[in-house]
């Protein structure tokens, strides 16, 4: 929800008060499907944790249970690798969206040539990377 981040900007005129701008988008999606799923696949391996260690005798005698274990648990991994992918997706979408030199093309101060603008450093991304990778 980038649209709810203000960042201010100088109008380089004197007494002027610094313009407040928003950030552009909203890519929430994927990272709320991504948790969603990571938090529905932690409880549904404690269910199947309770499963096998307390009701064992059940598990083995009955042939239709391992099977629909299988079903679910293939069907857990296909949605963590469509997780996976539209959170990075999302990831890059939010870094082209806050590149620095993104930022600066959409100021009139610095279309104007008024002010000498330089997009400064790019923002660490390292752990949102390491999201992705996980």
């Amino acid at each position: 929800r980038l649209y709810q981040i203000p960042f201010g900007v100088p109008d380089c005129q004197e007494e002027s008060e610094a313009r407040t701008l928003y950030l552009v988008g909203d890519f929430s999606a994927p990272a709320e499907f991504f948790v969603t799923l990571g938090v529905f696949s932690f409880l549904y391996s404690m269910a199947a944790l309770v499963l096998y260690l307390r009701f064992h005798s059940l598990y083995s005698d009955n042939t239709k249970l391992p099977f629909g274990d299988f079903c679910v648990t293939v069907c857990f991994a296909f949605f963590w690798l469509v997780a996976a992918a539209a959170w990075g997706k999302g990831l890059s979408d939010v870094k082209a969206a806050t590149r620095p030199a993104a930022l600066l093309g959409a100021t009139a101060v610095c279309q104007s040539g008024a002010a000498l603008c330089s997009p400064g450093s790019a923002p660490a991304m390292g752990l949102a990377n390491i999201s992705v990778v996980r």
